[in-house]
C-alpha cells in the first residue's frame, strides 16, 4: 500500500444524487450537475464519474511527468495527455479502463513511451489504480484538441 507520509492538501466533495444528481466542493467553489451518460440509458446532460477521473487522471499524470523528465532528461513542452475512461459490465458489477496517451512535439515516439512508463511508475492516480484497474500508456504523434474531436 502507498501512503504519504504527511498529508500536503485534501480535496473533499460532496454529492448528492449518485450519476444523475449534483457535486460539490469548495474552496474554489465547484458545483456539478451530475448525469448518467446516453450510452448508458441517461440523459447525458451533465458530467459523469468517468469525466471527471479522466480529468483527474490526465492532470496528475501530466504533473508527474514533469518529475519524470527532469530525471529522464526528456522535454515536456507542449505534451498533451488524453485520458480515456471506459466503464462496461463485470460479473456482477462494473469495472473501468484506462487508456492514457502522451503526445510531445518534437520528441521521438520511442522517448515518449520511456517518459510516459516512468511516469506511469510515479503518479499518484497510476498507484491508486495498479493491480486494480486496467491501465494502458501509450506514445502517439500528437492529440488533438477536443473541439476537434
Amino acid at each position: 500500500m502507498n501512503t504519504p507520509e504527511n498529508i500536503a492538501y485534501e480535496a473533499v466533495a460532496i454529492t448528492e444524487g449518485g450519476r444523475d444528481g449534483k457535486a460539490y466542493s469548495r474552496n474554489p467553489d465547484i458545483t456539478l450537475q451530475l448525469a448518467t451518460p446516453t450510452e448508458m440509458g441517461g440523459t447525458g446532460k451533465g458530467t459523469n464519474p468517468e469525466q471527471l477521473f479522466a480529468i483527474g487522471y490526465g492532470a496528475c499524470f501530466q504533473g508527474a511527468m514533469a518529475i519524470a523528465s527532469k530525471e529522464l532528461d526528456i522535454p515536456t513542452e507542449g505534451s498533451k495527455i488524453r485520458a480515456t475512461v471506459g466503464i462496461g459490465p463485470e460479473g456482477d458489477s462494473f469495472a473501468i479502463k484506462v487508456k492514457l496517451e502522451v503526445a510531445i512535439p518534437q520528441v521521438e515516439l520511442e522517448q515518449v513511451q520511456k517518459l510516459a512508463e516512468r511516469t506511469h511508475e510515479l503518479c499518484p492516480y497510476s498507484k491508486a489504480t495498479r493491480g486494480n484497474v486496467d491501465v494502458t500508456v501509450q506514445a502517439v504523434d500528437s492529440i488533438a484538441d477536443a473541439a476537434a474531436e
